[in-house]
């Protein structure tokens, strides 16, 4: 196991390695394996790919954000253009039902409302907004429309986390209700985390995913 201060070197070390990210105003703390980021970033697309970044090092726990999107005078635009921009993307994107998410747009901040049938559709048009000009967050309430009655899903999920060769599905407890999937029990990876949770997410009616493994 590494010691918190072996981690902090190991995040920054990563960070610092990373082409697409202006580390030199991220500060980094380490306790008990729970990473937090401070300072800013110049964009919100370097802000999520610092996330990533961090969850890719070993020992990381979980990761806590304090990070501000300080964006450069050139980048900033008023919140008319960024909203219509935004239309614009979703209207455009193939892998998103036209029509279904709506957009307002506050001081640079993007929020999200609509139904989708998909969690991938939601995340494919947060994904799309973050990499607009001038976006400084982006806040996804993009709820998931039920198709199916999920109390005959649970033995799908645990089938697909089965058919994951380095996925001991044993250690993981799948519970429905409603709508709603919690996923509990032991995994040994970041990997092994987000190849569960992307299971339940793919079970059509999804409405949340609660996540409650542990990484051990």
């Amino acid at each position: 196991m590494k010691t918190d201060k072996q981690l902090q070197k190991d995040v920054m070390a990563e960070l610092s390695w990373e082409p697409s990210i202006n580390a030199a105003h991220i500060g980094v703390e380490v306790e008990q394996g729970v990473v937090t980021l401070s300072g800013h970033v110049d964009n919100l697309t370097q802000k999520w790919t610092a996330e990533r970044v961090v969850k890719r090092v070993g020992g990381v726990r979980a990761v806590a954000f304090d990070l501000a999107v300080n964006l450069a005078d050139s980048d900033k635009r008023n919140d008319t253009d960024i909203a219509l921009s935004a239309i614009n993307t979703l209207d455009y994107a193939s892998s998103i039902p036209k029509g279904m998410i709506h957009v307002t747009v506050e001081d640079g901040v993007v929020t999200m409302r609509g139904e989708v049938s998909w969690d991938f559709e939601r995340q494919a048009a947060e994904s799309m907004l973050r990499g607009l000009h001038g976006v400084r967050n982006v806040i996804n309430l993009v709820s998931i429309k039920p198709r199916v009655s999920l109390t005959a899903v649970k033995a799908e999920i645990e089938a697909a986390l089965k058919r994951r060769a380095y996925l001991d599905a044993q250690e993981i407890n799948v519970t429905v209700e409603g709508d709603a999937i919690t996923l509990g029990g032991k995994v040994h990876s970041w990997t092994e985390k987000n190849l569960a949770i992307h299971s339940a997410w793919s079970t059509p009616g999804v409405r949340s995913v609660i996540d409650k493994t542990v990484i051990v």
